[in-house]
């Protein structure tokens, strides 16, 4: 034990050393300069590095690692952060899922306007073969396409056959030939919407107006050729109809895609087609005309 002598000087020196390292301790504080102002990079506000010292501890590992937590959790399983937050747009819509510009099928739809033009030969059938042969056609038609298995058309054809030579020949000409005129409203349904090569259902029913004529030659014209002129002609205005099956391959590769080529189509249809002419006992008759116009052409 220190005597009690001894024991107050000491007392005092030690209280003087403590005082003297907290006036020291004090003053290099004051003296101490201020830590330049930072930006901050979320609110573009100076602030002290002192006064954040906690938050800049906060977001050393522990807060990068949350920070790279969130974009994960905003990220869409096997794609890129980037392309999640720019909400999938730069990347466009998956295939099937109607993306604004992917490729999907149930985001871009058909033009509403179809047109329709094609050619062919025509085949008699029935009653009609006495009167009527083998012959040609041209059709064109256009309309609105409703959905993609519905579309309507407006059509006109134009069928040109030969007659047979004994009714040729009863009917006072040397050659002869029937021409059928038809406008029809004709509903095409496929069969097929998502597929390239397909096929559909086509018919039609309006006014049908034949013409069939005898002809002879006679002598001459300005330059002296002889020239063909009808001797006797049975015409007739009547309502008629078809229906028919038709096979077609579609231009493009994308089916209802941005690609608008997708909508066009190389087609080959046949018709049963049925004209209500005046039958034989009446004026201007020859009985009922059945006809399978077959066509090929293209739609669009």
């Amino acid at each position: 034990m220190f005597s009690p002598c001894l024991n107050s000087p000491i007392r005092r020196a030690g209280l003087m050393i403590v005082a003297g390292l907290t006036a020291a301790g004090l003053a290099a504080a004051q003296s101490a300069p201020s830590p330049a102002p930072s930006i901050d990079q979320f609110t573009h506000s100076p602030f002290s590095t002192a006064g954040y010292s906690s938050r800049q501890a906060g977001l050393g590992q522990a807060g990068l690692s949350a920070s790279g937590l969130q974009m994960a959790e905003f990220s869409l399983p096997g794609t890129p952060a980037s392309g999640a937050a720019f909400g999938g747009r730069a990347g466009g819509g998956q295939y099937g899922q109607g993306g604004e510009s992917g490729g999907g099928h149930h985001g871009v739809f058909h033009h509403p306007l179809a047109f329709e033009a094609g050619g062919g030969f025509n085949a008699p059938i029935g009653n009609d073969t006495p009167y009527i042969t083998w012959g040609a056609n041209f059709t064109v038609g256009g309309g609105l396409r409703f959905n993609r298995v519905f579309s309507l058309l407006a059509e006109y054809q134009f069928m040109d056959d030969k007659l047979p030579g004994a009714l040729i020949a009863a009917g006072g000409g040397e050659t002869g030939n029937a021409h059928i005129n038809g406008i029809t409203g004709s509903p095409v349904i496929d069969l097929t919407p998502k597929w390239h090569n397909g096929a559909y259902l086509v018919g039609g029913f309006g006014y049908y107006h034949k013409s069939t004529n005898f002809n002879i030659q006679e002598c001459c014209d300005f330059y002296g050729y002889p020239v063909t002129v009808t001797a006797n002609s049975i015409t007739s205005s009547q309502w008629g109809g078809n229906a028919g099956f038709g096979i077609y391959h579609r231009l493009g590769s994308d089916l209802y895609g941005p690609d608008t080529a997708g909508t066009g189509e190389i087609f080959a249809e046949a018709r049963y087609t049925f004209l209500h002419t005046p039958p034989i006992s009446e004026p201007n008759g020859l009985g009922t005309t059945e006809l399978i116009p077959v066509t090929v052409g293209v739609r669009f």
